[in-house]
């Protein structure tokens, strides 16, 4: 009340109109509220109890300045708390703001995301795609629309319109971009009246109906458009299809009504979409994953896991390998397993490193570079993988918080080994995965003979007697240091040595190696590979064990 004398958190509602971008370097920011200013089920969960956080005139003595927001970070919805105390220079406020000088919203959110950051500094020069998450809990795709040759290939610029489409009808958000090649570029204007280097909301997704009146039923001419809003607030595409360009006549007043067609330099203009791809460079898809059963449109099975990237100098214990490069150490980065279990799925993939809070003291919080690999192996596998396997898709490697990855996998069993590019970087990470029918994702541990903590004990068999040594604690390399003596009346017969691992309700199998004990046999000491029980190798076993046997035919020899 200081600013002005009549506060309101909404003056006629809540709207993409609402809000401009102030003095911080934050149009990612502001384009990501435009987007979630359309979706009165995604706001109010953002803007949680509106009504009573609203200013009350009939009841002043009722307003303690304390306002609360939520944003979904890292796997849950976090409640963040903030007082009135806004930024302002000669009494305007600074940053974000809205039409009207007496509606708060836009910058109290604002001010609530500040706070989730570190400080509003850490809002200048950030990532649209990390907001639109924050707002939705959803999970976002960002597609190079150069990488692509989206502009050449008409059958896939019509399929990414579908796409775009489908997540704009199903609830999401999306966000786009022209690159800044250089700092001279950041924020330039071209000629057609669009901006590098800034981020724009799109606020509008569909096919237009041309022609008028019955005509434009039979003759069904459709064309593909979308509208999208400066966070600026003004400065829009002057080319086909801009406000005031000739192509509207094409179109009926009914049908420009139904578009909510304005002529105004609002900011908000609309293009088509072929016109889209030929000038923006980057579009961002938050799709909001649909994993409820009463839903009429496809649902989603999701599995959440937790990871962290941790630094040991035991090769057992590090987790930490950075990508397929490090071939020596790769395969020590966390493993997870998940099964497939149709014909064919598609599979979505994201992962999310936790993102660091920005300080005065410490500076920007930055990103590491991520990313993941999908290894099909084989389907009883419930172990680490030791040994590289067929490698079925992989991200992209980035520094930003989460990469996503949408890839279709045939029946059966993969491991997703998610990395940092380097080695030895330390991190939390969030693994989430969505496919048609549940996917049973898990942690794969290590074999338990290889596990720190595991508590060993060997038996050694021979003809119906056996010897059981004591129980090593917490090693993975036991010295048993243990004999057994046998007198045996069927040499053909073989002599078992077995490792167990010590539990409270039931002790486990960890492999076996068989010998023949030929007393013609000169060796005397054996190092074998650990088998399973039947004498199968099996890739699951790792580990070896030393046996010295000494075996004769003369009993006073022993």
């Amino acid at each position: 009340q200081e600013i002005c004398d009549d506060p309101h958190l909404f003056v006629d509602g809540i709207s993409s109109h609402d809000l401009h971008q102030g003095q911080v370097g934050n149009c990612w920011f502001v384009a990501a509220c435009s987007s979630l200013a359309s979706r009165e089920s995604l706001w109010q969960k953002v803007i949680p109890d509106w009504k009573e956080q609203e200013w009350n005139p009939e009841k002043p003595e009722s307003y303690a300045g304390i306002f609360h927001f939520q944003f979904w970070r890292f796997g849950q919805w976090l409640d963040v708390v903030i007082d009135d105390r806004l930024p302002t220079l000669h009494n305007q406020l600074i940053y974000c703001h809205s039409n009207s000088k007496n509606e708060f919203w836009c910058a109290l959110v604002e001010k609530a995301y500040a706070k989730l950051s570190g400080c509003y500094e850490a809002l200048d020069g950030g990532n649209t795609a990390d907001a639109l998450v924050d707002f939705t809990g959803g999970v976002s795709e960002p597609i190079d629309l150069t990488e692509g040759d989206y502009i050449a290939d008409e059958a896939k610029r019509n399929l990414l319109f579908e796409r775009v489409l489908k997540v704009h009808n199903r609830g999401g958000l999306i966000s786009c971009s022209i690159k800044a090649t250089s700092a001279a570029d950041m924020e330039a204007r071209l000629a057609c009246g669009l901006v590098k280097g800034h981020a724009y909301a799109v606020t509008d997704v569909r096919k237009v109906r041309l022609g008028h009146g019955l005509l434009s039923f039979f003759k069904a001419e459709r064309l593909d458009m979308i509208r999208m809003r400066n966070p600026w607030g003004e400065r829009e595409w002057n080319g086909p299809w801009s406000d005031t360009s000739e192509e509207w006549q094409k179109v009926s007043k009914s049908e420009r009504e139904k578009m909510g067609m304005t002529v105004e330099d609002d900011g908000e203009f609309w293009m088509t979409f072929e016109d889209f791809c030929k000038y923006f460079t980057d579009i961002i898809k938050c799709r909001l994953i649909n994993t409820s059963y009463l839903s009429i449109h496809k649902t989603w099975e999701e599995a959440v896991l937790h990871g962290a990237w941790t630094r040991s100098n035991d090769p057992l214990k590090n987790r930490s390998g950075g990508c397929i490069n490090h071939k020596d150490t790769f395969l020590q980065n966390p493993q997870y397993v998940f099964d497939v279990k149709k014909a064919e799925d598609e599979v979505l993939i994201s992962i999310q490193q936790k993102p660091k809070r920005t300080s005065r003291k410490e500076g920007k919080g930055e990103n590491l570079a991520i990313g993941f690999d999908i290894h099909k192996v084989e389907l009883n596998r419930n172990y680490r993988m030791h040994t590289l396997q067929q490698k079925v898709a992989s991200s992209i490697y980035i520094n930003s918080r989460s990469v996503f990855l949408r890839t279709d996998l045939k029946e059966g069993r993969y491991v997703i080994i998610p990395t940092t590019f380097d080695p030895g970087h330390e991190g939390e990470f969030l693994l989430r995965i969505f496919t048609d029918v549940p996917s049973d994702c898990r942690t794969m541990h290590i074999f338990p003979f290889l596990s720190p903590g595991a508590d060993p004990y060997v038996i050694i068999k021979c003809e119906g007697q056996k010897v059981r040594s004591p129980v090593k604690k917490n090693t993975v390399s036991p010295e048993f240091d243990v004999k057994g003596l046998f007198y045996r009346k069927k040499p053909g017969q073989p002599i078992i040595v077995q490792i167990w691992n010590h539990n409270l309700i039931s002790d486990e199998f960890l492999g076996q190696v068989v010998l023949t004990g030929d007393p013609s046999d000169r060796q005397s000491v054996h190092t074998l590979h650990l088998q399973d029980k039947g004498n199968r190798r099996s890739n699951d076993l790792p580990g070896t064990i030393a046996v010295r046997l000494l075996s004769s035919n003369i009993l006073t020899n022993v």
